[in-house]
């Protein structure tokens, strides 16, 4: 009996040594909190943008349909509020995840961190080239859903590589995306919801289940 319980020991270990050595298990809770908060502000500044100047003067209705006439300071707009809202959630999210790894002992570049890459380089590349290409086509009200939708799918490619609860929060943001395809009036509701609030429930629970224990 007691080599048995041994045995089942020493499987265990070897299990999570296999675990930790195949996947990136540095992210941080706090990278998710911060990124939805980020993800929060840029939504507030499109929001409050929507209610002056020309954005005012384009009702909903006109934002559903392709007109390059009065799209394209709307576009502008839009990406360079989503490339400053992208670059600040790298930022702040590599702090996060550093200092992680950093506390744990471990490198933050390494085979199951360049795994982990990988995996979710190609939906997000594939999807950013997409949303370029909806907006140039003045296809504006596509282009949030289908921000959801890659994202979602780049991180259930890469939710293999990394702590499962990711697949969870894919799973939500695809159907949300989906969701806001036939709710074209709330696209930056949803999109708010996606990369805001959902973002902040994952990454607060995942720090309370993984890291303040461990602190």
């Amino acid at each position: 009996m007691y080599e048995s319980r041994e045995h089942l020991q020493t499987l265990t270990e070897i299990r999570s040594l296999m675990e930790r050595s195949s996947k990136f298990l540095s992210l941080s809770g706090l990278s998710g909190v911060s990124a939805g908060l980020i993800a929060l502000a840029g939504a507030a500044v499109v929001y409050m943008r929507r209610q002056t100047d020309w954005f005012s003067a384009i009702s909903d209705a006109q934002l559903y349909v392709a007109d390059p006439t009065n799209h394209l300071a709307i576009k502008q707009f839009l990406v360079t509020v989503a490339v400053v809202v992208l670059v600040l959630a790298l930022l702040s999210g590599s702090y996060f995840t550093i200092r992680k790894a950093r506390r744990q002992g471990l490198s933050v570049w390494n085979t199951s961190s360049k795994r982990l890459l990988g995996a979710i380089a190609v939906p997000l590349a594939a999807g950013g080239v997409f949303c370029l290409a909806l907006l140039h086509y003045n296809l504006i009200w596509l282009a949030l859903p289908a921000t959801l939708i890659f994202y979602g799918l780049a991180l259930l490619n890469g939710s293999k590589y990394t702590l499962r609860d990711v697949e969870s929060l894919a799973y939500c943001e695809i159907a949300l995306g989906l969701l806001s395809l036939f709710w074209p009036g709330y696209n930056l509701l949803t999109w708010s919801i996606g990369f805001g609030v959902l973002h902040i429930v994952y990454g607060m629970a995942m720090y309370y289940k993984y890291e303040r224990t461990t602190s």
